[in-house]
């Protein structure tokens, strides 16, 4: 059977503010018509974050926007808390690593992996201002010295 991935959110900010160090991909409990708004690309995750409340993990601050064609039954709340799923020894591991190391779990993206919605976890560590700068100049040297090889091998 052939995975099909689509992308729906990707957060961009999470790789700026944020070192990334590692990455899980979990399950995300759902209505029916935020699934439909989903689909129709009215999510926002730059503001989102995860928590471990009694054993399970939780998506805080995650935008859905409601589905127009709902009908009449009422939309839930955009903001809502929603279930993410892990394994019990990850959503443990997890924990223990936000508890000892001062770290952050932040939502990196949102896809569809066939036909479930995955959110993708990552354990964070904060950027500092300067951190932040550093990786900007790093990024400019390699642009400039990717141009320069290219320009040097055209000539």
């Amino acid at each position: 059977m052939e995975m099909k991935i689509k992308t729906v959110a990707n957060n961009r900010k999470a790789f700026h503010d944020y070192e990334i160090i590692d990455k899980y991909e979990a399950g995300i409990e759902l209505t029916g018509s935020e699934v439909k708004s989903i689909r129709a690309g009215k999510v926002n995750i730059t503001e989102a974050f995860a928590q471990i409340h009694k054993g399970e993990m939780f998506i805080n601050n995650l935008h859905i926007n409601a589905y127009k064609q709902q009908g009449r039954f009422a939309a839930p709340d955009p903001f809502r808390k929603r279930k993410l799923f892990l394994h019990k020894k990850e959503i443990i591991y997890l924990s223990a690593e936000v508890d000892r190391k001062k770290l952050t779990l932040i939502p990196l993206s949102m896809y569809f992996k066939n036909q479930w919605i995955k959110v993708e976890i990552g354990l964070c560590r904060g950027r500092k201002k300067y951190d932040k700068r550093q990786k900007i100049a790093e990024q400019d040297s390699k642009r400039s010295i990717a141009h320069l090889m290219k320009l040097r091998h055209t000539v």
